[in-house]
């Protein structure tokens, strides 16, 4: 029997539950692996708050887009993947699992240095970071200005903006302010004046933006600093970005999904970080039974990283 963690009900994280269901078996072009870790991401608890409907036939709804974890398994027209060897699978719907099936496209090779928790949680915001800094096209001696800087996505989109040249002003609570100086950000205060704090710390100008928060002020605020919408993105305020005339990333309608940025990001992603070329800042992890801790530690606001569910 393989344990998973779905949601039995509509609301908070009162009604995630472990369940037991059968061991899936891999059909033609799918692998099945051991979970060693399962990334915690927004989108997760999103699915069952009820904001997408709550409609009882869907329910119980299984969690989770990413993992890694140890091939148990592999069906019929899989090529170059064994049992035995350690992966990474994203996408991987359903990864709040013990035992989990994705197709043989989902998987890449983990790298011996990168711990578990590390790679069950880097695809989702080191994807999502890519996707948004080639959407802006950063570019050397430029200032980018970051919502939600300290964030999943944040923390891995200003490394990857100052591995290009790029200055990067990153918004963020007080709290955060010294880990983002520790990434090289110059961090800012969100809130009432934003506009005139930044200002002050680029006289020259920002050439481009990332929302990764998803507020009105963010986009309100960079539609005022940067000249050319083309370079402002947002990955969260799907309400309100074909107002503001700005990118949208993501899933959702009218979004850009990037498939293509995405997917090819994995490997590189996963070798940068396990290189140390690039730092995963994971928060805390916690087992199968804690998921619904780790949705209220999450829901919060005061997480700064990643936070991982370990089988």
């Amino acid at each position: 029997m393989t344990r998973i963690v779905a949601a039995t009900g509509y609301g908070g994280p009162e009604n995630l539950a472990v369940l037991q269901i059968p061991t899936p078996e891999p059909r033609s072009g799918e692998v099945r692996i051991a979970v060693r870790a399962a990334g915690v991401n927004p989108i997760d608890h999103k699915s069952y708050s009820g904001i997408f409907g709550a409609d009882p036939a869907n329910l119980p709804i299984r969690l989770g887009h990413e993992a890694a974890g140890v091939v148990t398994a592999v069906g019929a027209d899989v090529e170059g993947i064994a049992p035995g060897q350690e992966v990474i699978a994203y996408p991987a719907e359903h990864a709040y699992a013990s035992d989990l099936v994705v197709l043989s496209t989902s998987i890449v090779a983990k790298p011996a240095e990168l711990d578990w928790p590390s790679a069950g949680g880097l695809m989702v915001v080191g994807v999502t970071a890519v996707h948004a800094i080639e959407s802006v096209g950063v570019a050397d001696g430029e200032t980018v200005l970051v919502h939600g800087a300290a964030g999943g996505v944040g923390l891995m989109a200003v490394q990857l903006a100052a591995q290009r040249g790029a200055r990067v002003i990153g918004t963020a609570s007080p709290a955060k302010h010294e880990l983002l100086q520790s990434f090289g950000v110059t961090p800012v205060e969100y809130g009432t004046g934003l506009r005139e704090r930044v200002n002050a710390m680029a006289p020259d100008g920002v050439a481009a933006a990332l929302d990764l928060i998803g507020t009105d002020e963010a986009l309100e605020v960079s539609t005022e600093l940067v000249a050319d919408r083309s370079r402002i993105t947002t990955i969260a305020n799907f309400a309100r970005a074909a107002e503001f005339g700005v990118n949208l990333l993501g899933g959702g309608a009218g979004a850009d999904p990037g498939t293509a940025v995405r997917s090819a990001a994995r490997r590189p992603l996963a070798e940068a970080v396990a290189a140390g070329k690039l730092r995963l800042l994971v928060a805390g992890t916690f087992p199968l039974a804690d998921a619904a801790e780790a949705h209220r530690r999450q829901r919060s606001g005061h997480t700064s990283g990643k936070l991982v569910l370990v089988p």
